[in-house]
């Protein structure tokens, strides 16, 4: 995979993923990323098409900002969606590299808002 210089990624979590991986200090990943051997995260650009096609109507779901500058050759991008590279990492997430996480709002319209991810 190609090294990529997002300085940041996200991960959707369930609150209760979110929740045992703050009080582990470690997070193994959801059950599908368990199930590929990585945990999925996307980019800025990225993100609102994960939510749309993998959490769709979800509530209570968490949006947590990860700093890949910790996370080394572990931290890979793959091709995958689209054709578009996708940051996979190859390791359980250290819950320190997570510089904020926050709630995902449901619009009206059944849409996850996620416009401002630099905050």
């Amino acid at each position: 995979g190609r090294l990529m210089s997002e300085a940041v990624i996200f991960k959707i979590l369930t609150q209760k993923q979110w929740r045992d991986a703050k009080s582990a200090g470690i997070f193994h990943g959801a059950p599908v990323d368990i199930a590929d051997g990585y945990i999925h995260f996307s980019d800025a650009s990225q993100v609102q098409a994960t939510a749309d096609k993998h959490f769709a109507g979800m509530d209570g779901l968490v949006l947590a900002a990860v700093e890949t500058a910790g996370l080394g050759a572990a931290l890979v991008y793959e091709v995958s969606r689209g054709n578009a590279l996708f940051p996979h990492l190859y390791a359980p997430l250290d819950m320190k590299s997570v510089l904020w996480a926050r709630p995902i709002p449901l619009g009206p319209d059944g849409r996850h808002q996620l416009a401002d991810l630099s905050a």
